[in-house]
């Protein structure tokens, strides 16, 4: 790869990873109703679960939907119950009592395989391998992948972060409804560029 591609594809990981897209806004929705510190494992589940999938789809997995074009529609309506689903628990979340801690974030695996059904994951991973990835060897995907988990980290944390920062604003139940609500809607409406 050359070192114009190379900047080139941390550029696009940059501007995917740090979007407003399912991932983010659920990343925020966790910063606020579980801090960071307990938001990492979901956050290390997207950054390693996307470059799996970036890799995985360079070599190979991006042939069968192309043979198969059917999947395609079957990914996308998979992607958007279960995210509706998603928003439906983000919406009815409550805000935990004193000395209590009400739900549990996203685990490691559940985001890193939450990466199957990202309907932008999908769109990110197969543009980078069929854009940005230099030939079909593993060399060259796991570089793709690689870039994309460096970028992805950094940009993550900052939802996160921002989330955490608006906990001390929504110390009210009121508030934190309405946010987690709001919340809900975005990643509803998140869907909508890739479904469309």
């Amino acid at each position: 790869m050359t070192q114009e591609m190379l900047f080139a594809l941390i550029g696009f990981a940059l501007s995917t990873s740090i979007t407003p897209g399912p991932n983010n806004m659920m990343l925020l929705a966790s910063g606020v109703n579980f801090g960071f510190r307990r938001t990492v494992p979901h956050m290390l589940g997207i950054s390693l679960g996307h470059a799996l999938m970036v890799f995985l789809v360079g070599m190979g997995i991006a042939q069968i939907f192309a043979r198969w074009p059917v999947l395609d529609i079957v990914l996308k309506v998979l992607s958007a119950g279960y995210m509706v689903w998603l928003a439906w628990k983000i919406a009815h979340a409550s805000a935990p009592r004193v000395g209590e801690t009400a739900g549990r974030p996203f685990s490691f695996v559940q985001a890193a395989a939450f990466q199957w059904v990202n309907p932008k994951a999908w769109a990110m991973a197969l543009t980078a391998v069929t854009v940005y990835a230099g030939g079909p060897g593993p060399e060259d995907m796991l570089l793709v992948a690689a870039v994309f988990s460096a970028v992805n980290l950094p940009s993550v944390s900052i939802w996160t972060y921002f989330g955490q920062r608006l906990r001390g604003w929504l110390t009210t139940n009121r508030r934190l409804v309405l946010f987690n609500r709001t919340m809900a809607v975005l990643l509803v409406a998140s869907l909508w560029p890739v479904l469309a």
